[in-house]
């Protein structure tokens, strides 16, 4: 009798087990459903929650990297700037003039007229007829001071004259502003004369204002017009008139000494000679 009833119970025991997993077959793409719009959530939320680091990430690493961008600039600003300071002592240290440095304030726009101003004027003892280079060449004169600032008449306006000579042979001529940004033309060249294009010219000193020797531009065209007994000489400028940020000023004079008054009166004197 015990042996019949322990088969009864385990045939009925193996029968709800049938029916166990049959009904979890049936039961379980229910439950998937049920708890699916939970894993999306969670998912989502997950995702939302990288997406936003990511994004955050993202804007903390371009902000650096802009911050370390305008950091190179302003490095590579500063090293040009002490780069042409260096020019512009090696150049002082090889005269025997008297020099300052100045800083251009702001440029001339008015066409055909090459002004700059300068942060020095009358409390550094700029004077009017000062001359003003960089560490290539002579860029201009002083032509106003004020107290705190001087305008500067570059060599390529064409009211300015400056007198010069081929530092090859000794050649002299004046050389006059073409009005344009970077071109002087010399007047009064005879055709037969010794001059060459890539000729340098320097400042000769016989107008009493600029000292003599100063790089002032080289030969780049030398034309001789049919008919005429001079040539037309184009010369580009050795100063950078339109990148120097940084000049000298040059005290060519001992303290007390009379300057030159009228830069026409010594272009006239000159042409004379």
């Amino acid at each position: 009798m015990g042996s019949v009833a322990l088969l009864t119970v385990d045939h009925r025991q193996n029968h709800l087990d049938n029916i166990r997993s049959a009904l979890s077959v049936v039961v379980y793409p229910v439950q998937l459903l049920v708890e699916l719009p939970v894993d999306i959530a969670s998912w989502s939320s997950e995702n939302l929650q990288s997406r936003q680091a990511l994004i955050e990430e993202n804007e903390r690493l371009r902000e650096e990297r802009f911050m370390l961008e305008s950091k190179l600039q302003r490095f590579a600003v500063v090293e040009a700037e002490n780069r042409r300071l260096r020019e512009l002592l090696e150049s002082s240290l090889k005269l025997n003039q008297k020099v300052l440095v100045a800083e251009l304030l702001s440029v001339e726009l008015e066409p055909f007229r090459r002004q700059v101003v300068i942060d020095k004027g009358r409390r550094e003892g700029a004077y009017n007829g000062q001359p003003i280079a960089d560490a290539r060449g002579i860029m201009g004169q002083i032509t106003h001071v004020g107290p705190f600032s001087s305008t500067v008449l570059l060599i390529t306006d064409p009211s300015h004259a400056l007198p010069v000579e081929v530092n090859r042979n000794g050649l002299r001529a004046i050389a006059i502003g073409n009005g344009e940004d970077n071109m002087l033309r010399l007047e009064h060249i005879p055709s037969n004369a010794d001059i060459r294009e890539g000729d340098l010219l320097v400042s000769s000193g016989l107008d009493g204002r600029f000292p003599a020797g100063y790089p002032v531009g080289r030969v780049k065209d030398i034309n001789l017009a049919a008919g005429e007994s001079f040539t037309e000489v184009s010369v580009v400028p050795s100063a950078r008139l339109q990148q120097s940020r940084e000049v000298m000023m040059i005290w060519p004079y001992k303290p007390g000494q009379s300057l030159p008054g009228n830069e026409q009166e010594f272009t006239a004197q000159y042409s004379n000679d």
